[in-house]
């Protein structure tokens, strides 16, 4: 099962603190599937969000499929996500949690079928960000310093 990624959330991760990961198929027209494979698809502004007992992705701009004429698709539009009950039960009570949302952190193709790779997330601070530079920077510099030694 290989995976062919055609987009990622490039700053989920430094904006936000992930709780957890899921695996969620989505429910897309045909020229929708052409046009992922296309890699026409911004995941930037994406989000998940409750309506009913049903989870929906929204702001996710899957781009016009190159040769689809005139019977094309709604760019922005939401999304039905398919994931387990157990899982959106999951969801839907982390969500109640005030502060607490659930982001799309990549999308890719798994044995043909398009996948969403969900994140629980809650937003960072800005200490938290400054925090984690400070943190990298010091882990770069000690590996750095650490190579010396071994080469030296």
């Amino acid at each position: 099962m290989e995976k062919q990624i055609v987009a990622t959330h490039r700053r989920a991760r430094h904006d936000y603190h992930i709780l957890d990961t899921f695996e969620a198929g989505l429910v897309l027209t045909g020229t929708e599937v052409k046009a992922l494979r296309e890699r026409k698809v911004t995941l930037a502004e994406g989000y998940a969000r409750f309506e009913g007992h049903e989870l929906y992705m929204v702001d996710i701009n899957i781009g016009d499929y190159s040769h689809a004429g005139q019977r094309g698709h709604l760019n922005v539009h939401p999304r039905k996500l398919l994931l387990h009950h157990r899982e959106l039960a999951k969801l839907k009570k982390a969500v109640a949690t005030k502060g607490q949302s659930i982001i799309p952190l990549s999308l890719y193709f798994k044995s043909g079928w398009a996948k969403v790779e969900l994140a629980l997330v809650k937003g960072k601070q800005l200490h938290d960000k400054r925090r984690d530079i400070a943190e990298r920077e010091s882990k770069r510099l000690l590996d750095r310093v650490l190579k010396t030694r071994r080469s030296g």
